[in-house]
């Protein structure tokens, strides 16, 4: 009969940051020991609040099952003498399972696979392997209790939940995201018991801090969620996301307008509360006056409060907070969040006038003082380096703009020495847009300032104009360019300047807007212009940028081809990324055809023979065979064809051409021997098939697909 698990761990408030990811780990965690220790399961279910982490999981057998566990020992001409007695080896490797000591003889000059020996809790075998007969121990593992078994498993779950920060407290020598108060630990109603520091398994659990701070003890996992309501915890955090979602839509709604949804905010408020109840607040008109984004921010990021808009879009003088708890009387609360909500707003309104004094070219040169990178100059320097790649990209697709281009570059860092930057880091850009068409700036280039950081996020909004692009694209470009060149490389997991995310963005803008450019070539601009700074050779930190490119390129396509394609059109070409990603879908296709397993199998054979290509010319008057002459025949036809198909990008139809060469190569192959004894007549033939090689290789590199 199947059991069910239930764990709880009950601390103070755990960041609501921290939450998402131990849960997920968590699942992974026990599903993991689950599964090492032979024990089946079936649903698992993680819940959490800011007081409590928990996981049920149902259908677990109440007895491990028997298991045979099988252990390769040493060769028999190791494990057993010429006169087919044991060995030193043999012997300890018999006894360190166990072995019962009884007489073990074989015949030494017919080592057929047989028994050996065989007991109460074991049996030994010759049994033959890739690397001749070996001797192997199987050994039966008793099932033990399920819930004795637990009692090993469920401190290392506890131990291994991982935190972006962790801390200990008191005298104990153990560590968590914050202090543990209290641990339920059942199997089938009946405790599990473990310590973790000073705190043992029970059947205790508690109720919300301040509706309900009181203990309750839990039968199973269907108690705990009944007796978790009573005392004021909504412990399912998708059904609290619910009520938040429902609750702030009708206070909305009340107010005469509708809910601004924002989900990014909704996922953190959820974590935030164990009991949510939605509250309506309003602040003065007057604040209506500085710019959207910068109220949203003030509310949304400093106080995690929702904003209300009109049927039009229009922001309305409200807002919605979420409160742990319910109240008597709650015109009190709404008193005190428009307090603090007041202080900000005044303080945003503030800043929004005084920086209006001063012009956003006389911030431009303020820029000069501020240090971007100790080895990489002022903030003033780097926009000039991407300023100039900026208007080189524009002069190359779209010289219309390559003014505003220019213009949008100079300015797009000026809002970053602002008073409301400076408060508000979250509106950099949108402030320079902002103040850029107060200041009479052309709508163009202020859209550009605030799109150039885009995107922000991966698989986040693009820049929508072309001038925005092309500063987006040389401003991160210089900033992966740039650390690459004094030696700032992610590694691992650190990436203090998000190069990552810098690179998929421009690789997400290149193939956004269909820009034909050379990769190589950018890069090379880029680094000349950084060419002071650099502290490593050019050519080395240009060779690292293109591979840092190519990893995430692939990584990023991986998601729509499979990843030897990927992988095989990448390794022929990389540095017009439209051009890759138009041929990776081309070779995709093309996979599906009947003729491309044997046309990738001739490639290989074609690959196998001339290993790294003979470049000597083609000399057509020593071919010898009917068959090596059809094949130079076929190439040639095929070679201009192809070539005319690539220079227009018809990568579909240039495959098609190059699969008419599948006939001739096996009927090369079949008919003519490669490695003749005549060295002019074996050089001739392995030039034919090198040019054959790599006119395959301007499309992929065959050999690395499955």
């Amino acid at each position: 009969m199947s059991k069910e698990l239930f764990i709880e761990i009950g601390t103070e408030e755990i960041p609501a940051g921290f939450i998402p990811r131990a849960l997920a780990e968590m699942q992974a965690i026990i599903t993991r020991e689950l599964a090492n220790a032979r024990i089946s399961f079936g649903e698992v279910k993680t819940l959490a609040t800011p007081r409590r982490l928990a996981i049920v999981v149902k259908d677990l057998p109440p007895i491990q099952p028997d298991a045979e566990i099988q252990t390769q020992g040493p060769s028999s001409n190791i494990a057993f003498n010429s006169t087919g007695n044991l060995t030193k080896a043999g012997e300890g490797f018999l006894r360190g399972r166990k072995w019962d000591g009884s007489t073990i003889e074989i015949d030494p000059t017919n080592f057929n696979p047989r028994i050996l020996a065989e007991y109460a809790n074991a049996r030994f075998e010759l049994v033959g392997t890739g690397k001749g007969l070996k001797v192997v121990a199987f050994e039966k593992d008793s099932g033990r209790p399920t819930h004795e078994l637990l009692a090993e498993i469920l401190p290392r779950l506890v131990a291994n939940i991982p935190f972006k920060k962790s801390m200990r407290w008191g005298d104990l020598d153990v560590r968590f995201a914050r202090p543990i108060h209290w641990i339920v630990a059942l199997f089938d109603g009946i405790v599990v018991p473990f310590s973790f520091g000073d705190i043992e398994s029970g059947t205790i659990s508690r109720g919300h801090r301040f509706m309900a701070n009181t203990t309750f003890p839990v039968r199973d996992f269907a108690h705990y969620q009944e007796e978790c309501e009573r005392h004021f915890v909504i412990v399912d955090p998708e059904r609290r996301k619910e009520i938040i979602r429902r609750e702030t839509h009708r206070v909305a709604i009340a107010a005469g307008g509708h809910l601004l949804p924002d989900e990014e905010l909704l996922d953190q408020i959820v974590y935030l509360v164990e009991y949510p109840s939605a509250v309506h607040g309003t602040f003065s008109a007057e604040f209506l006056k500085v710019p959207r984004e910068v109220l949203i921010t003030s509310m949304r990021s400093h106080q995690r409060y929702f904003s209300i808009v009109d049927a039009e879009g229009k922001l309305l003088p409200g807002f919605i907070t979420i409160n742990n708890t319910l109240t008597e009387d709650p015109s009190v609360v709404v008193k005190g969040n428009q307090r603090v909500l007041r202080a900000r707003l005044s303080d945003a309104r503030f800043f929004f006038e005084e920086d209006q004094k001063i012009k956003l070219d006389e911030r431009v040169e303020a820029l000069k003082k501020v240090v971007y990178q100790q080895k990489l100059g002022t903030s003033y320097e780097k926009m000039e380096r991407f300023r100039a790649l900026a208007e080189g990209l524009a002069a190359k697709l779209n010289p219309s703009v390559k003014i505003q281009t220019a213009r949008a570059a100079t300015l797009c860092k000026a809002d970053l020495v602002s008073g409301m930057v400076g408060e508000f880091p979250e509106v950099q850009g949108i402030m320079g847009r902002e103040y850029a068409l107060l200041e009479g700036e052309d709508q163009a280039v202020a859209n550009a300032i605030a799109e150039h950081y885009l995107p922000i996020q991966a698989s986040g909004e693009l820049p929508s104009s072309d001038i925005g692009a092309f500063v987006s694209i040389a401003d991160k470009l210089d900033t992966i360019c740039g650390c690459f060149g004094v030696g700032l490389i992610p590694t691992g997991a650190a990436d203090p300047y998000a190069l990552r995310r810098a690179t998929i963005g421009i690789i997400s803008i290149i193939l956004d807007k269909g820009y034909r450019l050379s990769l190589q070539d950018l890069v090379d601009q880029s680094l000349t212009l950084l060419a002071p700074k650099l502290n490593r050779p050019q050519e080395q930190v240009a060779a690292d940028v293109l591979e840092f490119f190519r990893g995430r390129f692939v990584n990023l396509l991986a998601n729509d081809f499979a990843s030897d394609v990927v992988d095989a059109a990448v390794s022929a070409q990389f540095s017009d990324l439209v051009d890759v990603k138009t041929r990776i879908a081309a070779l995709a296709e093309f996979k599906s055809h009947p003729d491309f397993e044997p046309l990738a199998g001739a490639f290989k054979r074609v690959g196998n023979i001339i290993k790294t290509g003979c470049d000597t010319p083609i000399a057509p008057a020593l071919f010898q065979e009917p068959a090596e002459k059809s094949l130079y025949e076929a190439y040639l036809a095929a070679r201009n064809l192809v070539d005319a198909r690539i220079t227009s990008g018809a990568w579909l139809e240039a495959l098609s051409e190059i699969a008419t060469l599948r006939g001739p190569v096996d009927t090369f192959f079949d008919k003519v021997m490669v490695m003749a004894e005549d060295p002019a007549v074996r050089e001739n033939r392995l030039a034919l098939l090198t040019d054959i090689a790599r006119m395959f290789e301007k499309i992929a590199d065959f050999s690395k697909i499955a």
